[in-house]
C-alpha cells in the first residue's frame, strides 16, 4: 500500500467534509450570528463531542486499533471477528448507560461546563439541546468502532467520508426545519442527531463487504461472555490509561469552555468559528496521516520491525512540517480575509470578523504542535504504551491553565486559543523527546530539512502578507463573488510561490512515496 496515496485519499475526503463543514458554519453564522443562542448550541454540542473524543476517537481507537492490527497479522479474519464481536458488545452496553445518564443529568452537566449561563436563556436552551443531541455519542462511538475496523484493513474511504453526512444533516435542518420551530436554533440539535444516524448507517455495507460486521450480544450474559475474551480484556486494560490520557485534553477544553462562558457574549461562538478553520488543516494533515500511520505502525511493531516503524514516523513528521508550516502562517497572517470571505454575511458583522481573526491568529501559533501530536502519539500507542502520553498530558494540562492566567486577562477569548496552541507545542516537544529516548525516531538531518523549508516559507509569507494588507476585505461585502475571487487568487499565488521555492531547493514529492511492507 502506498502510504502517500492512502493519506491523499483520506485527506481529499476529509477536505470534502471540511468544505461542507465550512458551508455549515457559514450558514449558521449568516442565519444565527453570534449570540447567547449560538453560544448555547456550541456548548450543548461540545458535550457529546467531548465524550466522542474521549471514549470513541480517542481512548477507544488508541486501545483497539493496535490490538486489532496485531490480531489480524497473526490470527486472520476469524480471530479478528471474535475480538470485534466482544468489543462491540461491551461498547454498546456502556454507551446505552452513558446516553441514559447524560439525558437525565443534562442540567448538572451544563452547570459544570458553562457556569456563566446560569440564570439566563442560554442555560435552559443548552439543556434542551443537550438532551436532544446526547444520543449522538452512542451513534458516533459505534461509528468509531466501525472506522477502526475499516482502517485496520486498509479501507480508509468510508470513515473519511462519514463526517460529510453530519454536515449535510445540519445544513438541511438549518434550511428546511428551523423556520417551523418556535426556537429555530433547536433545528441544529435535531440535525446532529440525524447526522449520527446517517453516519452509522453508511458503515454497515462497508463492514459487510469485508466480512467483519460486528455482532452485538443482546441476550442476558452477553457482557460476561464478552469479558471472557482475553484480547477484549487487553483492550479494556489499555483503555484505562487511554481514557485518562485523552481526558487530560478534554478537561482542559471544559475549563476553557467555562472560562469562555464568563467572557462577553459571543466568545464561545468566536472560538467555535475559528476552531472550524483551524480544524481544516488539522484534519487534512494530522487526522489523515495519523489514521494511515497507526495501523501501519501497529503491524510493524507487532512484527518487531522497529526500523520500519521509525522510518514511518520520520516520513509522517517530515510531511507534516512541509504542509503544516504554510497553513500555520496563513492562519496567523491571512485570518481576516479567511474569516471575512467565509463568515461575513447576514448577522455576522465586522466585530465578529475581528474577534474570529484574533482567535485564528492565536491558533496559528500552535497549529504545527496540534498536528504533530497526531503523528507522534501513534508512535506510543502502536507500542501499546499509553502511560507516557498520560504523564505528558498531565504536565500539559497544568501548563495550559497557567498560560490561561497570563493570556486571558490580556487577550480575552483569543488568549484561550493561544493557551491551547502553546500547550500543544509543549505536548509535541515532550512526545518527540520521549520517542527519541525510546529509540523510536532514527536520526534525520532535521537542521538541513527545516532550513530548506524556511527558505521556501519566506517568499510565501511575503505574498500572503501583501495580499492580506492590500484590500479592505470588510468593504467588499457587497461584492461577495469578487471577494471570493480575490481570496482564491492570493491563496493560489502563495501556494505556487511555496512549491516553486521547494523545487528550487531540491525537495521532491518522490521523497514521500513510501510503501508499507
Amino acid at each position: 500500500m502506498n502510504l502517500l496515496s492512502a493519506a491523499a485519499k483520506v485527506s481529499s475526503l476529509t477536505m470534502l467534509s471540511r468544505i461542507t463543514g465550512l458551508l455549515r458554519e457559514t450558514l449558521i453564522a449568516r442565519s444565527f450570528g453570534t449570540s447567547e443562542w449560538t453560544d448555547a448550541f456550541n456548548v450543548a454540542f461540545r458535550l457529546p463531542n467531548l465524550l466522542r473524543r474521549l471514549f470513541a476517537e480517542g481512548a477507544f481507537s488508541q486501545a483497539f486499533v493496535p490490538i486489532l492490527g496485531e490480531i489480524s497479522s497473526e490470527g486472520g479474519l476469524k480471530q479478528s471477528q471474535i475480538l470485534i464481536n466482544a468489543v462491540a458488545t461491551l461498547l454498546f452496553w456502556a454507551l446505552l448507560l452513558t446516553v441514559f445518564l447524560g439525558v437525565i443529568g443534562a442540567p448538572l452537566l451544563i452547570l459544570v461546563i458553562a457556569t456563566g449561563f446560569v440564570g439566563g436563556q442560554a442555560y435552559e436552551a443548552s439543556i434542551v439541546m443537550t438532551r436532544i443531541m446526547f444520543p449522538y455519542i452512542g451513534l458516533i462511538s459505534m461509528v468509531s468502532l466501525s472506522a477502526g475496523i475499516l482502517n485496520t484493513f486498509g479501507r480508509f474511504a468510508i470513515p473519511a467520508f462519514t463526517p460529510v453526512l453530519l454536515n449535510i444533516a445540519l445544513i438541511t435542518s438549518a434550511i428546511f426545519l428551523s423556520p417551523y420551530l418556535d426556537q429555530p436554533i433547536y433545528a441544529l440539535s435535531i440535525g446532529v442527531l440525524l447526522g449520527g444516524v446517517l453516519q452509522l448507517a453508511i458503515q454497515i455495507p462497508a463492514l459487510a463487504r469485508i466480512g467483519l460486521l460486528p455482532r452485538i450480544g443482546l441476550v442476558p450474559g452477553a457482557i460476561k461472555a464478552a469479558m471472557t475474551n482475553p484480547d477484549a480484556r487487553r483492550v479494556l486494560k489499555l483503555m484505562g490509561p487511554a481514557v485518562f490520557a485523552v481526558s487530560v485534553a478534554q478537561i482542559s477544553l471544559l475549563i476553557n469552555t467555562n472560562i469562555a462562558s464568563r467572557l462577553p457574549a459571543g466568545s464561545v461562538s468566536w472560538l467555535s468559528y475559528a476552531d472550524r478553520l483551524m480544524e481544516f488543516p488539522t484534519a487534512l494533515l494530522g487526522v489523515a496521516l495519523g489514521t494511515v500511520l497507526l495501523p501501519s505502525l501497529s503491524k510493524a511493531n507487532a512484527k518487531n520491525d522497529l526500523v520500519h516503524a521509525g522510518e514511518l514516523l520520520i516520513w509522517g513528521l517530515q510531511l507534516t512540517f512541509l504542509l503544516a508550516a504554510p497553513c500555520a502562517i496563513a492562519l496567523f497572517i491571512f485570518g481576516e480575509p479567511l474569516a471575512t470571505v467565509l463568515y461575513h454575511y447576514g448577522k455576522f458583522n465586522a466585530l465578529d470578523v475581528l474577534m474570529t481573526q484574533r482567535a485564528l491568529a492565536a491558533y496559528g501559533i500552535g497549529l504545527i504542535g496540534l498536528i504533530l501530536i497526531k503523528i507522534l502519539a501513534p508512535g506510543f500507542y502502536s507500542r501499546q504504551n499509553i502511560r507516557t502520553p498520560v504523564k505528558i498530558g498531565l504536565l500539559v494540562l497544568v501548563a495550559t491553565q497557567l498560560a490561561n492566567l497570563v493570556f486571558v486577562p490580556w487577550l480575552g477569548h483569543a488568549g484561550l486559543a493561544l493557551s491551547i496552541g502553546v500547550g500543544a507545542c509543549l505536548n509535541a516537544a515532550l512526545l518527540w523527546i520521549g520517542l527519541h529516548r525510546l529509540g523510536a525516531l532514527p536520526n534525520a538531518a532535521w537542521l538541513k530539512y527545516l532550513s530548506q523549508l524556511l527558505f521556501a516559507l519566506i517568499p510565501f509569507t511575503i505574498v500572503l502578507y501583501y495580499g492580506a494588507s492590500s484590500h479592505n476585505w470588510i468593504s467588499l461585502q457587497s461584492t461577495p463573488w469578487l471577494r471570493i475571487g480575490i481570496l482564491s487568487l492570493w491563496l493560489a499565488a502563495s501556494a505556487i510561490t511555496y512549491f516553486l521555492a521547494l523545487g528550487l531547493i531540491g525537495i521532491r514529492w518522490q521523497k514521500f512515496l513510501r510503501l508499507t511492507k
